[in-house]
């Protein structure tokens, strides 16, 4: 089984339009498609496939709980905290910020008097919904609130590789979120190739720079998805696609087909598009 990406170092360029249709057109072809939306803050695709979320399961995250009478007030649970989610004032009970934990564990493992326990919550859920019978979307979303989303990411890819093997995908499709903070680096992890997405902007060309450092340095293969072709300047897209020896594999134009098809969840008869 294939595993790639549509990712983006920019909001709004087509990312999840383009990992849609692509996974509408190798399904067209035959092949057996998984689309994992990985963009747990604002999950859309399944909006852009015209469907309803199904199948929801929760996601849970252990979170540090102090038991105040073995605490000896020492901070080594704040000194070992990446987050700093944990103050610690010399001869004071330490206090846990709940909303900057990522659930490491590095808190608990590290107390000496084992006066650190585990609460688990839920920080997200996953959807499972069949789109047809070749082709399966798995949408994780985040609950509100939560600011640490890797987390959630790394269950959702999870859950979406152990459904790919028991329906025997072919490829895998995992629409990350844009930018390149943690949670877009855990959608990323044991990708073979990404697609960037981006647009002939001067934002489009410095985002994309962006996250085709990332993916060099992550040693994941790339090619460029360029966006609204026929607008704007496409030479600051080409200047770095250079830079980094990436090619521009796929132009789109803009359509206003795309566009309507977009607004109504019917991307199905634009595939055409790429």
């Amino acid at each position: 089984m294939r595993l790639i990406a549509s990712t983006g170092g920019k909001g709004g360029t087509g990312k999840s339009t383009f990992a849609v249709l692509l996974s509408l057109k190798l399904s067209n072809q035959g092949m057996r498609i998984l689309l994992c939306d990985c963009d747990v803050e604002c999950p859309n695709d399944h909006l852009l496939l015209g469907k309803k979320l199904r199948e929801s399961e929760p996601i849970y995250q252990s979170f540090p709980e102090l038991d105040t009478d073995k605490c000896s007030r020492c901070g080594t649970c704040s000194k070992v905290c990446r987050e700093n989610a944990i103050l610690w004032i010399k001869g004071k009970i330490p206090i846990f910020f709940e909303d900057l934990c990522n659930g490491c564990g590095a808190c608990w493992i590290a107390c000496p008097q084992n006066a650190i326990g585990t609460k688990k919550k839920v920080v997200g859920e996953t959807f499972t919904t069949e789109i047809k019978d070749n082709l399966w979307l798995v949408t994780g979303m985040s609950e509100l609130g939560v600011t640490e989303t890797g987390l959630v990411v790394k269950e959702v890819k999870k859950r979406a590789l152990k459904l790919a093997e028991k329906v025997g995908a072919d490829v895998l499709i995992v629409d990350t979120a844009p930018g390149t903070h943690c949670n877009v680096i855990q959608a990323l992890l044991g990708c073979e190739k990404a697609y960037v997405v981006t647009e002939p902007t001067p934002l489009g060309a410095h985002d994309a720079g962006l996250i085709l450092k990332l993916l060099d340095i992550m040693e994941i293969q790339s090619e460029i998805v360029l966006n609204k072709a026929d607008v704007g300047d496409r030479r600051v897209i080409e200047k770095i696609a250079g830079k980094y020896g990436v090619p521009i594999t796929l132009e789109v134009p803009y359509s206003e087909r795309l566009i309507r098809a977009y607004s109504e969840g019917k991307l199905g008869g634009v595939v055409d598009l790429i």
